[in-house]
């Protein structure tokens, strides 16, 4: 895409930015069809190396993120959506997985200060967002770079927050699930029960060669915490097939184990090389056609599981946060999630954008959005 750039024109400034950018190095400030490159953690500077660039000075603008330790604050003020809002409280990784190039490009974990995240939230609470999304690389790991886990401690003063009705949370490590974090959770009244639970695999010797640092039956146990502690919870993962030396056996243990925990959903990816990395050098590549044919048996499974989740909530009374209006079957209706993240429509003569609503989900209107009534 940048080569295609400078070819369609050439008398632009093409620039190049983030991870690919950091990742690639020397290679990428060689590459003639890149003008300017900026890596992670300079992104906010772009207009002022962008300026300094076309005024003829330049200046190095990929560090070694690996030896950093300062999080890039870059604050959200709007977004496009007016209800839900994505917050960045972390960036990079310590967990080196086999297959991940995220600690090389991202650099170690940096966590933002807990008052510029809640400073963030506040002025979007006062703007009318009525969620929030905490997201990050690792957000696990929010504070342990600063001495100690923290973030418990963040959700509790985002609760605080007047006009923030929802907390949700970004992809977790199954690892930080204990009996009293959950039970601390169960506490806050705002927070979503939705859960992102890291996973990858479901074959303990493909979980080793992962460098994952738990087994299935660990990570089992902390599904069963918050299946305790939280009413139905969504619980949803990523999953990668065809990982170097993945046999049937390997793939069949994983099937087996994804039909025993029931996600709600389940981001299935097949295994591509990452420059690099350890696993990019394993024996026993996995054969195209076989990633792919694992792939569509994981997807059709989440098809089954996800409209089992769906169905346990008909005759349910739940609040939704509506988010848009859209054409269904020829009508028109009011459309957004329930705090389990389920899609829900109603129809409604005023338009109910950013409001929560409650009332008795009743029937399917299609295979992902059920009605509201």
């Amino acid at each position: 895409m940048l080569h295609r750039a400078k070819k369609k024109n050439p008398g632009s400034v093409v620039v190049a930015v983030g991870c690919y950018v950091q990742a690639g190095g020397e290679e990428v400030l060689k590459d003639e069809g890149i003008d300017l490159a900026i890596g992670n953690n300079k992104k906010k500077d772009l207009v002022e190396i962008l300026e300094k660039y076309l005024s003829g000075k330049t200046e190095e603008t990929i560090i070694d993120i690996g030896k950093t330790s300062e999080f890039e604050e870059m604050q959200l003020k709007e977004t496009a959506g007016h209800t839900r809002a994505y917050i960045k409280i972390q960036d990079g990784c310590n967990q080196f997985c086999s297959y991940c190039m995220i600690p090389y490009a991202r650099g170690r974990v940096r966590s933002r200060n807990q008052e510029d995240i809640l400073k963030e939230v506040r002025g979007l609470a006062g703007k009318g967002y009525k969620e929030t999304v905490l997201t990050g690389i690792h957000i696990s790991s929010y504070g342990v770079d600063k001495g100690k886990p923290a973030l418990l401690e963040l959700l509790k003063e985002i609760q605080r927050i007047d006009g923030i009705e929802r907390i949700r949370l970004g992809s977790l490590e199954p690892r930080i699930i204990t009996e009293e974090f959950a039970q601390e959770l169960g506490r806050l009244p705002k927070l979503c029960p939705h859960f992102h639970l890291s996973l990858q695999s479901g074959c303990d010797a493909t979980l080793k060669r992962m460098n994952r640092h738990y087994t299935t039956g660990e990570y089992y146990e902390k599904v069963r915490i918050l299946r305790r502690v939280f009413a139905n919870p969504a619980i949803t993962a990523d999953i990668i097939v065809g990982f170097p030396g993945e046999t049937e056996e390997e793939f069949q243990e994983t099937k087996a184990f994804l039909e025993k925990i029931k996600f709600y959903e389940m981001h299935v990816f097949k295994y591509s090389k990452r420059k690099g990395t350890p696993a990019a050098v394993m024996e026993h590549q996995v054969q195209e056609e076989t990633k792919a044919s694992r792939s569509n048996i994981l997807l059709s499974m989440e098809k089954v599981h996800s409209k089992e989740f769906r169905e346990s909530f008909l005759g349910q009374e739940e609040e939704v946060l509506f988010e848009e209006e859209k054409e269904i079957g020829g009508d028109f209706y009011q459309v957004g999630h329930t705090r389990q993240y389920v899609k829900v429509a109603k129809k409604s003569e005023k338009s109910l954008p950013n409001t929560i609503t409650a009332g008795k989900i009743t029937k399917f209107l299609s295979d992902d959005i059920m009605l509201l009534q």
